[in-house]
């Protein structure tokens, strides 16, 4: 075979490998909360742990996913993403703190001698109040910063110390007692959802298919607009706004419209985080989990859609191992991670996979 068949035919043997990968990967995942149903002691069930531990994953896939469309493509760094998925998590987290309750109020509120809920606490009660919770509460306050910030043409640095500084903010609102949403503590102690036993193994099966589903319908909506024109507007935003501006577009509303939608997604992953893990409090708004879902974006690969996914998946498998066998480092070597995939991997795991593909 002469060289340029030999050029093509790996050419068209990469994309075809990677699809069967994901093929396998998406077999794979959806195959899990199926042997976590099979009885204790067989060879091949999976554990509640592992699945909550999957699901837990697949939650921080969605964050970096929408952080890599705003970052990966539009050239926004936000260090604040944290804050959208602990909204999102919270608003379904108060559905489940009523159902836990009754007729009663939360147990927080009793313990703190509160009278009746804050009206904020109106209509939580209903599921689908909560899920338009988990939507709102992120899209409007993405909405409202991004306003203000793209107006005044903010951005680089400044933009990322705006974002960490409003999710540092957050946290601080939420750790007081007197803000109803259980300060230090946050939610906890959940029973059912929807009338079905949260901790039942039917129920985490659900949970973590519906993960699944939402992963997949994020990568599918991403990859969409990443290829059509608005996409091209927003690696044109990314690498030369003066010169979009200078073409007639106002690159105000397509970063507005990408930040808020990026928002909204961290929202549901929130949402579907807290079922699964059973907690739910302010120190998911801690800057430094902002911190590292921008290291999951740079060691897969922003820019991207499936490094992100890949570099979720790797560094909270390695964090999970390490906070148990070396839990003092764990710090120290996200940071020495970061460093590094900075100076010597700039396009990330994937970006190195297609240099060694290439003949």
């Amino acid at each position: 075979m002469n060289q340029p068949l030999l050029v093509t035919a790996t050419q068209k043997a990469g994309p075809r490998l990677s699809m069967a990968i994901g093929v396998v990967v998406v077999l794979a995942l959806l195959a899990l909360p199926l042997l976590s149903l099979l009885p204790d002691g067989h060879a091949l069930q999976v554990s509640a742990y592992t699945l909550t531990l999957v699901g837990k994953i697949l939650c921080y896939a969605i964050v970096a996913l929408a952080l890599d469309l705003v970052w990966g493509y539009a050239g926004l760094l936000s260090l604040g993403h944290g804050l959208f998925f602990a909204l999102g998590g919270y608003a379904m987290g108060m559905y489940l703190m009523r159902q836990a309750a009754g007729d009663g109020l939360p147990g927080f509120m009793t313990f703190l001698s509160w009278s009746e809920l804050p009206w904020y606490w109106a209509g939580t009660q209903h599921f689908a109040w909560a899920l338009c919770l988990a939507v709102l509460a992120p899209g409007m306050l993405a909405l409202v910063f991004g306003w203000f910030a793209f107006r005044s043409r903010i951005k680089g640095v400044y933009f990322s110390i705006m974002t960490q500084a409003l999710t540092f903010a957050g946290m601080l609102l939420f750790f007081r007692n007197e803000t109803g949403f259980g300060g230090n503590n946050g939610f906890t102690s959940f029973r059912t959802i929807l009338g079905f036993e949260i901790t039942a193994p039917g129920t985490r099966a659900v949970l973590f298919l519906l993960t699944v589903a939402l992963l997949l319908g994020s990568l599918y909506l991403c990859w969409r607009l990443t290829r059509s024109k608005f996409g091209r507007l927003l690696t044109a935003l990314r690498d030369a706004e003066n010169r979009l501006m200078f073409c007639g577009y106002d690159p105000r509303g397509f970063k507005l419209l990408v930040w808020v939608l990026s928002a909204v997604l961290c929202g549901l992953a929130g949402a579907l985080y807290v079922p699964q893990v059973g907690i739910i409090n302010p120190s998911e708004m801690s800057p430094t989990n902002s911190i590292e879902a921008a290291v999951w974006v740079a060691l897969g690969g922003r820019g991207t859609l499936i490094g992100p996914l890949l570099g979720a998946g790797l560094v909270n498998g390695m964090k999970s191992w390490f906070t148990v066998a070396f839990p003092e480092f764990w710090l120290f070597f996200l940071g020495a991670l970061f460093i590094l995939v900075t100076l010597y991997l700039p396009k990330g795991v994937v970006g190195l996979l297609k240099k060694r593909s290439q003949p």
